[in-house]
């Protein structure tokens, strides 16, 4: 695992996008590019407080998985945190680079929130978040799955 690494992103725009964008398209996702778009219109730029980009890098430093951790904006209800923008290019798929990312927005989120919720509406993401202990309900508005974190 050491040749990959996490890092927050601070600034989205130092790092080139264009693979990222081109392959999470080729799946038919759009919320890369959405990321994009926000982050560029400065609705959402992950920087308040309780709020982080996370990347994961190759050993070359590129850009190879991306999640985000926002207030989740669908609640009132403070304690609760939303994993945003979530995606790992399918070629680096089921190497455990997906769960590197998820420990450490887990690990972030753990410092602000109580409840972490998220949307999802594919089979594989939903078997990849059920196998890290988030569980399929609907309690939250407009998330598919959540987890109570341990403070």
């Amino acid at each position: 695992m050491e040749k990959y690494r996490v890092k927050q992103i601070n600034d989205l725009f130092r790092y080139d996008l264009n693979s990222l964008i081109t392959r999470s398209k080729e799946e038919g996702f759009r919320f890369i590019e959405r990321l994009v778009n926000d982050y560029k219109n400065g609705s959402n730029t992950f920087n308040n407080s309780g709020e982080a980009l996370f990347g994961v890098f190759n050993e070359k430093e590129e850009l190879i998985a991306i999640g985000g951790l926002n207030i989740d904006p669908f609640s009132q209800k403070q304690y609760i945190g939303r994993l945003r923008r979530f995606y790992v290019m399918k070629e680096y798929r089921r190497n455990g680079i997906g769960s590197l990312l998820i420990k450490k927005i887990i690990n972030e989120a753990v410092k602000y929130y109580k409840i972490l919720v998220l949307h999802t509406d594919t089979k594989q993401a939903d078997l990849f978040y059920s196998s890290l202990g988030f569980l399929k309900e609907d309690l939250y508005p407009n998330s598919t799955h959540y987890i109570a974190l341990k403070n």
